[in-house]
């Protein structure tokens, strides 16, 4: 959708599954396209307005926890952009100028039921990433604390791995697994008790931070469709999988044409890519009160 040569004030610096990371002076411009993907693969289709919805949902979060922990964010506004971006009109409610921060190559998940690999992870061994849970959970049991579950962080079309919070000291040191752990908990515990007011069951999520100017800070996209499993408080029933407000109904239709996970990757069809705009923009609206 957006390719380097679309910006000539900017030079591409990565291109990753769903955003597009611009050199732009001393800072990042990063541009949220409409791709969508799972099990680490980009798919063969777009979902129309998909990046303006994790935009506008990631400040929406980003300007709610800020009293936690500082973020990347320079602005998101695009009437606050310099001049000479404002002619790509491509860029409004889908772009944001950050500070240039060294990503901590971790994935910081916090799981507060069982889902998704926990839940299968579980019926095996009653942990998750290691963590010894308790008997009798069923699928989507809310846990007794939510717990941090950290995974690797691969490029070049390598699958992200579940890794052990062990695994994760040993890669980046004790003390800043300890400090990802403890603030990745406590933003999700302030979220999801919002999301609870709002109706939303926040399941679990997914987080980034980086380093800028020696101090931890949170980064890329948060508590988004693409980066949480949201559920209907509502319609929520423990023991069956829910119908979540996310990422996993694209999952599902996958499982369900039992595509091998592996390339050719697959399009989807258009009563998918309807659907879950339409999720997407249900979860935005839902959740910041907002009309989309």
């Amino acid at each position: 959708m957006i390719g380097s040569n679309d910006i000539e004030e900017a030079k591409l610096f990565h291109q990753g599954k769903v955003r597009d990371v611009f050199y732009y002076g001393k800072d990042f411009l990063i541009v949220a396209t409409d791709r969508i993907s799972a099990f680490d693969y980009v798919l063969g289709s777009v979902i129309p307005d998909k990046g303006r919805i994790l935009h506008k949902l990631s400040m929406f979060w980003f300007d709610y926890v800020q009293n936690i922990i500082p973020n990347h964010i320079i602005t998101g506004d695009f009437k606050n952009f310099p001049e000479e971006l404002k002619k790509y009109d491509f860029l409004r409610d889908r772009a944001m100028i950050v500070k240039k921060a060294k990503r901590i190559d971790i994935e910081c998940i916090v799981r507060g039921y069982l889902a998704g690999s926990g839940w299968k992870e579980y019926q095996k061994s009653q942990t998750v990433c290691g963590i010894k849970l308790p008997a009798g959970l069923k699928e989507s049991s809310k846990l007794p604390e939510p717990i941090f579950t950290p995974s690797s962080k691969e490029e070049g079309g390598k699958h992200d791995e579940n890794i052990s919070f062990e695994e994760t000291a040993k890669r980046i040191g004790d003390d800043l697994a300890a400090q990802l752990s403890e603030v990745s908990i406590t933003l999700y515990k302030k979220v999801s008790e919002f999301c609870l007011s709002r109706g939303i069951i926040l399941a679990d999520t997914k987080l980034e931070f980086g380093i800028y100017e020696d101090k931890l800070i949170l980064i890329d996209e948060i508590f988004t469709p693409d980066s949480s499993r949201f559920w209907e408080k509502e319609k929520y029933q423990e023991g069956v999988s829910q119908d979540s407000l996310d990422k996993q109904y694209v999952r599902d239709y996958l499982e369900k044409i039992k595509w091998n996970k592996q390339p050719p990757v697959p399009s989807l069809p258009e009563d998918v890519i309807i659907n879950t705009r339409a999720k997407y923009i249900e979860a935005y609206e839902k959740i910041t009160g907002r009309e989309f």
